[in-house]
């Protein structure tokens, strides 16, 4: 709902902001006002590429003008058509509202709800205020003005009735219309804006939780925390908000959609608030429920009128929300039966033990990071690169990045190392986590990051007995946490970077000279993501265990081989027995998913000059 939240506000906010071109001395026809709200939408979506932080210092002063506007309007329409309407504050008029207008008086609460419905917007920038700052400005700012200025509204309108279709730009005295207009058509910029980076940051944080299809999340600004880009959600949003736009041509047909919409997510928060105040608040089970019954009567009845809205536009939300939701959950079902399947399929240990250090198969000097979804044991692909590869790299680290259910993870807690099989068959396993709201930056040092948390597992290893005290034990699933605060004050490897690329060239490597040019001409056309250049060395530490030394040297010589990014390239397939409705979902819904979205190696900021892909089937 909120995602379509995201569509619908665009369309109502700057289509009311710009309809006040109908009461000015040239009115304007609707296709004119149309046209214009159109143009004003696509440049709103266009500029989304380049980030809001260039502009973003202006959005503060322009919701302040324009609450201070309203606010002045209202009270000139108090003062100047009728003072009596203070009165209105009184509950005895909506006593009375009610009891003589009966079922139309419920009815009408859906088109009242919109009163309201907008200022929800200020909390999509939530994460970056406090909540005792929002509270002041709804309480002392956002609530006296809009209260003041329907007041405004309802006075001037008790002496123009005839006004009652544009009540808004028709009370606005005629010398302070075009800066009113202009303020208003800037607010709803800016009011459209909150409401598109909420849903990328919903969407971001959805895909991160595994249950949305892979995106590009672009980040547009290097100082200002969270402030990403879409570019697919941006488009996908510019045509829906387009298409409302168009096809209604309609405040009242859009506000109904757009009432439906905020009503129905206020109703589902005071849900999920019942919960957070239960299970994180720890408060008691009855607190909760008073809650939610005294916040649900009120929303049930805002909800039941806007309902009543579904087949004069109130229907778009539900079928926006329910396409989302298919999508969604097609993915996130495909996603797991993929991750069950590599679960259920992992290669036995004692197979690879079976086969010796070498693995049955030709060691190369290098560094293979062999991505996978499973945090423990060996995936299948492997046997599958095994099995068709004549050889492998000397050192195979099993990459797993993790996005965990926690907004953050701090980096001291970053990254996890193990190792699998005895230490002759130099293999580990990296486990990288994320929190659900952290940014995945391409730094470039991603590579000399883990080659260090290895480094220092390894001399924690020997130095610790309770991880070799069986050998069996340390073949798979024990792990440890390297911080890289630790890294930085130990002395695992010495660091130094090179400054001169060419030094990089004079490093015996196993690479070709065609491969170096290669990869020359990849830095050079993508001088964005070009790695840091680092050479490690051993400290002079003559008590170090022989084993351990020998194991850092190769681990050493590997990095400085090269290193190399395997993944799977999967295709997911129903099985033959499986139902109709499992193939309709698997083979079309979900392989058309995975063929438009982006790939891993994209999601995963993968350098293509260093990936090898090895194609399986994934039967579930």
């Amino acid at each position: 709902m909120v995602i379509g939240d995201g569509v619908l506000t665009p369309a109502i906010s700057v289509l009311s902001s710009v309809s006040g071109l109908k009461v000015t001395e040239k009115k304007l026809t609707n296709g004119e006002v149309l046209l214009l709200a159109c143009v004003i939408l696509v440049g709103l979506f266009a500029l989304q590429h380049f980030g809001t932080h260039r502009v973003a210092f202006m959005f503060a002063p322009i919701v302040i003008i324009w609450l201070v506007s309203i606010f002045s309007i209202g009270l000139y329409n108090i003062i100047h058509w009728n003072p009596k309407i203070i009165r209105a504050i009184s509950p005895y008029y909506i006593i009375k509202f009610f009891r003589e207008t009966g079922k139309d008086g419920w009815i009408s609460l859906g088109g009242i709800l919109l009163s309201i419905t907008g200022t929800e917007a200020m909390f999509a920038d939530l994460g970056h205020f406090t909540a005792f700052s929002i509270r002041l400005a709804f309480a002392f700012v956002i609530y006296p003005c809009l209260v003041v200025q329907y007041m405004g509204q309802a006075a001037f309108l008790s002496r123009n009735l005839q006004s009652i279709r544009n009540s808004f730009y028709d009370s606005i005295p005629g010398s302070v219309f075009w800066p009113v207009f202009v303020i208003a058509t800037l607010a709803a910029i800016v009011g459209s804006q909150a409401v598109i980076t909420a849903t990328f940051s919903i969407i971001k944080q959805c895909h991160a939780l595994g249950c949305f299809p892979r995106v590009k999340i672009v980040h547009t600004s290097k100082h200002i925390y969270g402030q990403i880009y879409i570019p697919e959600i941006n488009w996908i949003l510019m045509i829906l908000t387009l298409s409302i736009t168009i096809g209604f041509q309609d405040t009242t047909l859009i506000g109904n959609a757009y009432g439906l919409a905020c009503m129905t997510v206020m109703f589902i928060t005071t849900f999920l608030m019942a919960l957070v105040i239960t299970f994180v608040w720890q408060k008691t089970v009855l607190l909760a429920a008073m809650f939610l019954l005294f916040f649900w009567f009120v929303e049930g009845v805002y909800l039941s009128a806007a309902l009543t809205k579904v087949p004069q536009g109130g229907w778009v939300p539900l079928v926006l929300s329910i396409i989302f939701m298919m999508v969604m959950y097609i993915w996130h079902y495909g996603t797991r039966k993929k991750y069950n399947f590599d679960l259920h399929n992992k290669v036995s240990l004692k197979w690879l033990l079976g086969l010796g250090p070498s693995l049955g198969i030709v060691r190369v000097p290098g560094i293979g990071l062999i991505y996978s979804e499973l945090a423990t044991g060996v995936p299948a692909i492997f046997s599958h690169f095994v099995t068709n590869l004549p050889a492998f790299h000397k050192v195979l680290v099993f990459v797993c990045v993790k996005s965990v259910p926690v907004p953050y993870v701090s980096p001291e807690e970053r990254f996890l190392i193990g190792r699998i099989c005895p230490r002759p068959y130099r293999m580990y396993r990296c486990i990288v986590r994320y929190g659900y709201k952290d940014i995945q930056r391409d730094d470039g040092d991603f590579e000399n990051q883990l080659i260090q948390s290895i480094a220092e597992f390894i001399q924690m290893e020997a130095g610790e007995p309770q991880f070799c005290s069986s050998e069996s034990s340390s073949y798979d699933g024990r792990m440890a946490v390297i911080s890289t605060r630790t890294i930085q004050s130990s002395s695992s490897l010495i660091v130094s970077e090179i400054e001169d690329f060419t030094i990089s060239n004079t490093i015996q490597s196993s690479k070709s000279l065609d491969l170096q040019s290669l990869r020359s001409a990849y830095d050079d056309e993508n001088p964005a993501v070009r790695r840091r250049q680092v050479r490690f060395q051993l400290p002079p530490n003559p008590g170090m265990d022989p084993l351990v030394r020998e194991e850092l040297m190769d681990l050493i010589e590997a990095k400085e081989a090269g290193v190399a990014y395997i993944m799977g390239h999967s295709y997911v397939k129903a099985r033959r027995s499986s139902s109709f409705l499992k193939k309709l979902v698997i083979d079309m819904g979900y392989s058309f998913l995975r063929k438009n979205c982006r790939g891993p190696a994209v999601a995963l900021n993968i350098p293509h000059i260093s990936l090898i892909e090895v194609g399986m089937i994934y039967y579930v």
